[in-house]
């Protein structure tokens, strides 16, 4: 139960929030809680097995039998580190917003909670079903989270972000539904289990784009990549950033993009493999316009918050164009700059957050000089900052040299194009670090008084100090983990299936199609089914 325990925690968190009256109290109960909910995650690591790409801790029971629509949850090493970097941002982000929410407090929280929910439940649901309801769930909290704590253009932002992810929603569920019928048709009984998914073979025929294959794989795609986002999908991205509250961005940039990217390594890539090896150079083509896009956007920008967000761009094109290499370099660098990206990003916006609450300001311009007078905060900015340029020794360094290492190996040409946003994402950052902190004084230093960071602040800013270098210095303490769920993807690319470790114990459900995938037993599907058979 560990895993349902770990997913609707948070939610109940969010209902004693709600009879909780003072702001202060909901403050403190909701750093309490965040940090409660991070070590009984981490209980996860002390049950998880290394060695096996099996699915584990697995949780199934029956749900609606007539569809083959179960609650089922798992891990294994494609998601074990996405949610313990959802389970342990929420409480830096719960310290870092200490002071810069002032209204509604309790309602915000209690949306934090809520999306946290939603989010750990993406990472963890194996039913195709459950997986949308989670997905679709964490559209509403952050809805409200920039709709009414964030700026000006708030509305627009937040609706244009709703418009953007529901759009792509809707071609992912018509997918889903086909794939459930197909389950019907091929095996007898119907199942939404992504494990069931994982042993159709679906008709392909190479060049030939009105295939059901090609079909399913191009709607889930599309879902995902507004959701990382990647060129030309990523419009929604820079508006929700700017107007967002801090909290908002760095749990929208540490995590909800991961989800974008998570999904194309446990559905598209697995589940299509003829259609990814036909048309993953459309994504390999969009990922590299965006990185060298989103560092050239990210050069020009005159306000902070604007340049880190256009960033998040550029980095994430590094994510797909690993996981389309196909390789377990490529693969392990993407999901390894998957954790990067929420650390060092994250970092960012949290900092961005915390000179804005001095000075009111985000542009560039008007600062200068602040390494005198808040040498502390330089301190910590510019260690960030080297995290995001992939300096070695720092995990940026490790994800980046992966991918592009991935790419090299798979002779891909789109890798010497790539390799330019490593150099321009360092134009960019240094050139914000220059003129934010040194330099002659600028409007913000002559006329504001000051303050370099409080303990707060500073404790807010460790762990992920901490992170960086750990992750930079000692990678395979991460790797590891993930390593066999890498090879056997890798390696099985044509024949994905995902067993469940045997020594799981979890409810039977009263269905033929769970009851085999539950003991390991998958049910095998004529492959050889050509698409002219199929019509």
């Amino acid at each position: 139960m560990v895993l349902s325990l770990v997913t609707f925690l948070p939610t109940v968190f969010a209902l004693i929030l709600m009879l909780t009256r003072s702001d202060k109290m909901v403050r403190l109960l909701a750093l309490i809680f965040g940090w409660s909910e991070f070590f009984i995650s981490a209980a996860i690591l002390t049950k998880f097995k290394t060695g096996t790409p099996s699915l584990q801790l697995v949780e199934r029971y029956a749900w609606i039998s007539d569809f083959g629509i179960t609650y089922f949850l798992g891990v294994d090493g494609l998601s074990l580190w996405l949610v313990l970097l959802t389970t342990f941002l929420t409480p830096i982000i719960i310290l870092g917003s200490w002071t810069s929410i002032r209204e509604r407090v309790k309602g915000f929280h209690i949306s934090l909670f809520i999306l946290e929910t939603a989010m750990l439940g993406t990472f963890l649901a194996m039913d195709s079903v459950l997986f949308y309801l989670f997905w679709e769930l964490s559209l509403i909290p952050m809805y409200f989270m920039v709709g009414i704590w964030g700026g000006p253009r708030r509305i627009y932002a937040t609706v244009k972000f709703f418009i953007f992810t529901m759009l792509g929603s809707v071609f992912m569920l018509l997918a889903i539904i086909y794939m459930i019928y197909q389950t019907a048709d091929v095996a007898g009984y119907y199942s939404a289990s992504i494990l069931d998914f994982y042993n159709l073979s679906l008709p392909f025929v190479a060049g030939e784009f009105l295939t059901p294959q090609t079909l399913c794989f191009l709607a889930f795609s599309i879902a995902f990549a507004i959701k990382v986002p990647l060129f030309p999908l990523h419009t929604w991205l820079p508006d929700a950033h700017v107007e967002a509250p801090t909290p908002g961005s760095v749990i929208l940039a540490g995590v909800m993009l991961k989800m974008g990217t998570y999904g194309f390594l446990r559905f598209s890539i697995p589940m299509f493999p003829e259609a990814v090896q036909n048309w993953g150079w459309i994504f390999l083509i969009a990922a590299t316009v965006g990185i060298i896009y989103g560092a050239l956007v990210a050069m020009v920008q005159p306000d902070m918050k604007k340049l880190v967000a256009y960033s998040s761009v550029s980095h994430m094109g590094y994510v797909l164009l690993g996981l389309f290499a196909l390789n377990i370099e490529g693969m392990a660098g993407a999901l390894f700059q998957m954790l990067n990206h929420g650390v060092s990003t994250g970092a960012l916006f949290l900092l961005v957050g915390m000179i804005y609450e001095r000075t009111h300001s985000r542009e560039i311009k008007r600062y200068g000089g602040l390494a005198a007078n808040l040498p502390l905060f330089a301190i910590f900015f510019f260690i960030i900052t080297l995290s995001s340029i992939a300096v070695p020794m720092t995990n940026g360094f490790i994800g980046e040299y992966l991918i592009l290492l991935g790419s090299f190996l798979s002779g891909e040409i789109f890798v010497y194009f790539a390799i330019l946003g490593v150099v321009l994402g360092a134009v960019y950052m240094l050139w914000m670090y220059k003129n934010v902190f040194f330099g002659t004084d600028g409007e913000i230093v002559k006329h504001h008084k000051l303050e370099d960071m409080n303990m707060r602040e500073i404790c807010v800013m460790i762990p992920l100090v901490v992170l960086v270098f750990w992750m930079g210095i000692k990678p395979n303490h991460f790797l590891d983990w993930s390593k066999s769920s890498l090879d056997h993807l890798v390696q099985n690319q044509k024949g994905y299936q995902l067993t469940v470790d045997l020594d799981t114990k979890s409810q039977d459900v009263v269905q033929k199609s769970d009851h085999d995938s539950i003991v390991g037993h998958q049910t095998s599907y004529d492959s050889s089914r050509s698409y002219e058979a199929e019509r």
